[in-house]
């Protein structure tokens, strides 16, 4: 019997395959609803050849689909972005949060959206969280899991030439302490070990790849060990991810995107999720962008956008 509100999945970009793997998903998501357009919606199940049956409460067969409304300026045409239609993606993640923090849904999944066309649109985005983030005033850590790897970022969507220079001592203490807190909370790990990247090559061979190390990292994680965090590192990252550390580890924090997320993709594409950490509420996410080419087309894969949900099913039931 569910005990929690619903799971609000946001559909992301229109024209691309958030709508066709949430049609796909339909039977595994009767504890969710779906904020979308209805037309939209109509339409790639008829292009899909998918039977609909759409309503606004919960969905009771494997043909229906719980929903929530929220227009388009322009008719969606399946893999072609139209500028006009970014605020109603965003108009969607406003009543996804606006719902969640009221408790009308107990968690938020969001398919993916298109930054480029939010931007051409005239609106500076650089992703949803840290459009949450900045939405709830909060600091938050990205945290992607495939199976039983975590890996959790100090920096997100910057430039590599402005990478060094963002990561500082109280950086790293803050966001690993975040990560530390929700993992306890939201993955009922009683006591997570978190191995921590060294930024440079070698992590930096003692100072002769770079200082940031020594200068930066080394006080930050003893800083954090007098807090009784259980951390370790700064760990080279062309090591860490070996199956002998990730055994003994609960999740790896890298210090920039493409450090820590290759690894983690080749792991789970497809099957991975990320999480928003630091925020208020509960927050998924597939692990892959809008695949224009394939919208509408039935041969996106839907399995990131299952497990995306169930991992949001998991954090709220640690909730309860």
């Amino acid at each position: 019997m569910q005990t929690y509100a619903p799971l609000a999945i946001t559909a992301g970009e229109p024209a691309g395959i958030g709508l066709d793997i949430i049609l796909q998903s339909m039977p595994k998501l009767k504890d969710c609803i779906v904020i979308s357009d209805e037309s939209a919606l109509r339409q790639r199940a008829q292009q899909l050849g998918i039977r609909l049956e759409l309503t606004h409460e919960t969905a009771t067969s494997d043909h229906q689909l719980c929903f929530k409304p929220i227009a388009t300026s322009t008719a969606v045409i399946a893999g072609t972005l139209d500028p006009a239609n970014a605020q109603h993606v965003l108009a969607c993640l406003d009543e996804a949060l606006r719902g969640t923090v009221a408790g009308d849904y107990s968690a938020i999944v969001t398919a993916p959206l298109h930054k480029g066309v939010i931007n051409d649109a005239g609106v500076a985005f650089t992703g949803h969280t840290e459009y949450f983030a900045e939405h709830t005033n909060s600091e938050v850590v990205m945290l992607l899991v495939a199976g039983n790897v975590r890996v959790a970022l100090a920096t997100t969507h910057l430039p590599l030439a402005a990478v060094a220079q963002a990561i500082t001592r109280d950086l790293i203490v803050h966001k690993v302490s975040i990560l530390d807190h929700d993992l306890r909370t939201k993955f009922a790990l009683e006591k997570p070990h978190i191995a921590v990247c060294g930024l440079n090559p070698h992590a930096g061979e003692q100072g002769h790849l770079g200082r940031e190390e020594i200068e930066i990292i080394e006080p930050a994680l003893e800083q954090l060990r007098e807090q009784g965090i259980n951390v370790s590192g700064p760990h080279p990252a062309d090591t860490i991810f070996c199956q002998h550390h990730l055994q003994h580890t609960d999740a790896v924090f890298a210090m920039y995107h493409d450090q820590g997320l290759p690894v983690l993709k080749h792991i789970g594409f497809g099957d991975a999720v990320n999480t928003t950490l630091g925020l208020p509420i509960i927050r998924t996410s597939v692990d892959h962008g809008t695949a224009l080419d394939l919208a509408g087309s039935g041969k996106a894969n839907a399995g990131s956008l299952l497990a995306a949900v169930e991992l949001a099913r998991h954090q709220v039931q640690a909730r309860l």
